[in-house]
């Protein structure tokens, strides 16, 4: 009978602590990366390769084009993580933007409007004109500094001609004929405080695997020494910082760029002090993808984080989980493509070629 009581006793106990663990709360936020794939407007920039997206140009680009197109990224961004958190996303992280100007636009648009984004954005020596930069919420958010990282990456001359005559896809990286310093995107630092507690975010656009990715693939991989020594040198500031990288790598979770280059972990528990998580490479041997090319789904898009942001305490902003924002209307229903994610084609504007991906960040309320 004692044992009994006992027993009694400690199920009592293990369902009072349920109750009161379900008793808490969380603030969450949202975080979201998207490559909004061609944001051009419609006005030729004489020092950038945006011809064909212009009245005149092979795209056809007109004004009302471009007015649908900033209508279907507004309708997706607001809603990327709503599921679970009915705030839209507090950072937007983007790539493929030609200028200010179009973010601009897309933040007045009306629905986003009043969410009240800003925008931190920089030019980049990509001659395609196509730039990265971040979206975030006023209210949550404060910037405090932010800077455009420059990419480094060089080859011969006779490199970049097997390339350009071997590419099955535009190559948005311009070689320099006097330095053979391969153009590409800056990577974007942007730190502040959300809500209080400082955040380090990196927004990247690897290059292309133009030519193949074989043979474009160390420049993927000095992309990765790069956005690795970023996080060294914010973690020595503070061996605590919280680090979040994200973006449109142009690889896999299982390439040498993010492996080797960046170190990435796909368990909790393999995260060495100062290492780097990253949930999207589960999900990639699961056969999920942002990006299909030749009936084959790949997740080029990603965000990873710091050790510091998988921790059990959840007194401070801590990582929950991530998804891909790859919902019905995103993807193509008919034609050669059905299932593609939904782009831009001659008789209709889409949205992207590739799907947003998101992460939330999950904080106990006091």
């Amino acid at each position: 009978m004692r044992k009994l009581r006992l027993i009694v006793v400690f199920a009592f106990l293990f369902l009072f602590r349920i109750g009161f663990s379900q008793q808490k709360s969380y603030r969450i936020h949202t975080l979201a990366f998207y490559n909004f794939e061609n944001l051009f407007d419609t006005i030729n920039n004489p020092d950038t390769n945006d011809d064909e997206w212009t009245p005149q140009g092979t795209q056809r680009w007109t004004s009302k084009k471009y007015h649908q197109k900033l209508e279907n990224l507004a309708r997706v961004v607001l809603e990327i993580g709503t599921a679970e958190n009915a705030n839209s996303p507090t950072f937007i992280a983007c790539s493929e933007i030609e200028n200010r100007g179009v973010l601009e636009d897309l933040i007045q648009q009306p629905k986003m409007a009043m969410q009240d984004y800003g925008i931190i954005h920089f030019d980049s020596p990509d001659k395609r004109g196509i730039d990265v930069a971040l979206l975030f919420q006023k209210k949550y958010f404060k910037p405090t500094s932010y800077a455009n990282i420059p990419l480094y990456i060089y080859q011969n001359k006779t490199q970049h001609q097997e390339l350009a005559s071997t590419s099955e896809e535009q190559d948005d990286e311009v070689v320099s004929t006097f330095q053979n310093r391969v153009f590409t995107r800056d990577q974007l630092l942007v730190t502040g405080f959300l809500d209080g507690e400082e955040i380090n975010i990196i927004v990247n656009h690897w290059p292309s695997r133009a030519g193949g990715e074989k043979k474009s693939s160390p420049f993927r991989e000095e992309a990765g020494i790069l956005n690795r020594k970023i996080i060294d040198s914010l973690q020595k500031i503070n061996p605590d910082a919280k680090v979040i990288t994200l973006g449109d790598l142009n690889d896999s979770p299982f390439n040498n760029s993010i492996k080797k280059a960046l170190g990435a972990n796909s368990q909790k528990q393999d995260v060495p002090e100062f290492g780097i998580y990253n949930p999207f490479e589960e999900m990639a041997k699961k056969g999920l993808g942002t990006i299909a090319f030749r009936d084959s789904w790949d997740i080029f898009d990603q965000i990873m984080v710091t050790k510091s942001l998988i921790k059990n305490d959840f007194s401070t902003y801590q990582y929950w989980k991530a998804g891909i924002f790859n919902k019905s209307y995103l993807i193509q229903s008919s034609g050669q493509y059905k299932g593609y994610p939904k782009r831009h084609s001659a008789t209709e504007v889409g949205f992207s070629d590739h799907f947003p991906v998101y992460i939330y960040l999950i904080k106990e309320a006091k």
